[in-house]
């Protein structure tokens, strides 16, 4: 055998991406202490806490207003599954997290969906989870947003616009349930 043959098999790793924004990034530079572009290996075992307390939060966020810990991130394997998730955890007594619709008070957690938007404050982070297989650890790998996450998704509407450009809702005489149709007809 050589060692090629002999060499363990790579595991792909879970990889968390945080697109962080803030309107005033620019002159207050709360972002400052984040290592961007960057990946981080985290141990399976440990919670990746995300506030002012240097002393107790890996990911530092340089504002008065932010909580010493705001909130925190918790890897896990689902029961009778090979599928790993994030659990995430309001930490803050003073402010609420919302996670896309869904609003956590303090020490309220819920599963962190595979795409969502995290706010708080003025803060908002869009975090992506790229699964793997790695059960010792996953990464983080933080980016910072130019422009504000919720302008760039957010529709006015949450209703799917049809081709021709004008939506049913529009109409009060349609129907509310959605009719399927074919093309060709006319």
């Amino acid at each position: 055998m050589t060692s090629f043959e002999e060499a363990e098999t790579e595991e792909t790793v879970t990889c968390l991406h945080m697109t962080f924004y803030h309107p005033c990034q620019e002159d207050k530079m709360m972002f400052r202490c984040l290592n961007f572009c960057k990946r981080e290996q985290v141990r399976a075992d440990e919670m990746a806490k995300f506030g002012r307390d240097s002393n107790v939060c890996h990911y530092n966020l340089m504002d008065t207003r932010v909580s010493r810990i705001q909130f925190s991130l918790q890897f896990y394997r689902k029961l009778n599954s090979s599928e790993f998730c994030f659990e995430i955890k309001n930490m803050s007594k003073k402010t609420k997290l919302i996670v896309d619709q869904t609003e956590l008070g303090y020490l309220n957690k819920i599963d962190l969906p595979w795409k969502c938007i995290i706010c708080f404050g003025d803060y908002q982070i869009l975090a992506e989870v790229q699964e793997g297989e790695s059960v010792d650890y996953f990464e983080t790998y933080l980016h910072l947003a130019e422009v504000p996450i919720l302008q760039e998704r957010c529709l006015p509407s949450l209703q799917p616009i049809p081709e021709n450009g004008i939506s049913s809702s529009l109409f009060s005489s349609q129907s509310k349930s959605p009719t399927e149709t074919d093309e060709n007809e006319s």
